[in-house]
């Protein structure tokens, strides 16, 4: 039963010896634990403040790209209206070209059929000159085939012509 019941010299050199083992663990091991733990604490708390800074980071750089985006889209529908309203000036501007060549065609067909009217209307004129001229001479021939009918109608000028 001694040893439920320890003694007085087994108490003393259990304490001695825990003793010594408190100051060997204490000189040696505790000093590279805490320091090691210290490290592993520094360590967590530099992690945890460079992700705190990446976060932050992450958050501008987010901010920067939401506006890049808005600036790219601002550039998108500027771009746009221009190009528009480019498209809108070049119609307008055909347009017009348009209608100054069709109104030029007009004024040019215009021209065109006013003298093929004024030839049709020369030419005619002419044909009728020619005509007439052909039926009078055969109207005076009729009149003029007899001696008889070529002494009357001299004698009628002569009549009609006064002498001074």
């Amino acid at each position: 039963m001694e040893l439920v019941k320890p003694d007085f010299g087994l108490i003393f050199w259990m304490l001695l010896s825990f003793g010594i083992l408190v100051f060997l663990l204490t000189k040696f091991a505790w000093k590279p634990i805490l320091k090691a733990l210290k490290e592993r604490e520094h360590s967590i708390e530099d992690s945890l403040r460079s992700a705190e800074k990446a976060r932050n980071e992450m958050a501008n750089l987010k901010a920067d790209n939401e506006k890049l985006l808005a600036e790219a889209r601002n550039e998108r529908d500027k771009i746009l209206k221009e190009a528009r309203e480019a498209k809108d000036n070049i119609i307008n501007e055909a347009r017009g070209k348009a209608t100054e060549e069709a109104d030029r065609l007009i004024k040019i067909a215009r021209e065109t059929i006013h003298n093929e009217k004024m030839a049709a209307i020369t030419d005619l004129k002419n044909q009728v000159a020619t005509l007439s001229i052909e039926i009078a001479e055969k109207v005076i021939r009729q009149q003029l085939s007899t001696d008889e009918k070529q002494k009357a109608l001299v004698g009628e000028m002569l009549k009609d012509v006064k002498l001074n």
